[in-house]
């Protein structure tokens, strides 16, 4: 049990779960607070998104595009894509569609064209 100043007991279960949703709070925030960029998303030799989009920088280089409206989609059902650095020029690419479903892009390499793009097998992720 913890203490308040006033004597109050506060059981210590209340406390760590007090700390999580103002952690949570603080990420979601800066996800949501993200600056805008030029951004260009292909998919099977298609463009699915090119214009303004929300960029949110993560630890280590990697990414979050999202809308520019937070209230609406990247294109069609995603919600957002993900780009997790995993080595040097190397990253792990997602998207998450409206309905809350994590999908699996696959692997990427930094374009050597364009370092503001990365590169899979069937898709492309720029961010300017």
């Amino acid at each position: 049990m913890h203490r308040t100043a006033t004597g109050v007991s506060i059981p210590r279960a209340i406390l760590v779960l007090a700390g999580l949703v103002i952690s949570m709070a603080g990420t979601v925030q800066a996800q949501s607070r993200g600056r805008l960029a030029q951004c260009h998303v292909e998919t099977a030799g298609t463009v699915k998104m090119s214009g303004t989009c929300r960029f949110t920088s993560e630890k280590g280089g990697s990414f979050t595009l999202a809308h520019a409206n937070r209230d609406k989609p990247l294109f069609g059902e995603i919600l957002t894509v993900s780009v997790s650095i995993a080595a040097p020029d190397v990253a792990e690419v997602r998207g998450l569609t409206v309905r809350g479903n994590n999908s699996r892009w696959g692997a990427a390499r930094r374009s050597p064209r364009d370092r503001a793009c990365w590169e899979g097998s069937d898709f492309r992720i720029c961010a300017h």
